[in-house]
């Protein structure tokens, strides 16, 4: 089904995205993702939570989870059933990426949803619940 490209549905696909990407409310919205990252990072950290590279520069944010004894596979799942999405992720010294020591946080599907700088903290919070009930089981 690939073979024979060009595609005109890929070609029309890319077209389209480098049109939004040019425009300048997407600039906004990559700067906003950028500073609801940084400023998860910063509440994570204020909550004494520690981060590989201790914040970010970008829009993903890496939770070491290993100094609660915990696996970020065990905390994917609480999250996920608070209907918080993340991602288990390896983390520098894993022995396995089976189970991980980390979970990556995004925050584009925050900015999408409206959210800024201050609701961070918010979510630092649900974070940091998770962490607990994730002990308690």
């Amino acid at each position: 089904m690939l073979q024979g490209g060009p595609h005109n549905v890929s070609i029309a696909a890319l077209a389209v995205q480098l049109k939004e990407v040019a425009t300048p409310e997407f600039k906004e919205y990559s700067q906003q993702v950028i500073k609801n990252a940084q400023a998860l990072a910063k509440c994570m950290m204020d909550k004494g939570q520690t981060l590989i590279c201790n914040g970010t520069i970008n829009h993903i944010v890496m939770w070491d989870l290993r100094p609660h004894g915990l696996t970020g596979s065990k905390v994917e799942k609480v999250l996920d059933m608070m209907h918080i999405t993340t991602n288990k992720n390896s983390v520098v010294g894993d022995k396995s990426a089976v189970t991980p020591g980390g979970i990556r946080l995004g925050t584009p599907a925050l900015t999408t949803r409206g959210m800024k700088e201050e609701d961070m903290a918010v979510v630092a919070g649900f974070m940091v619940q998770a962490v607990e009930l994730s002990k308690a089981i």
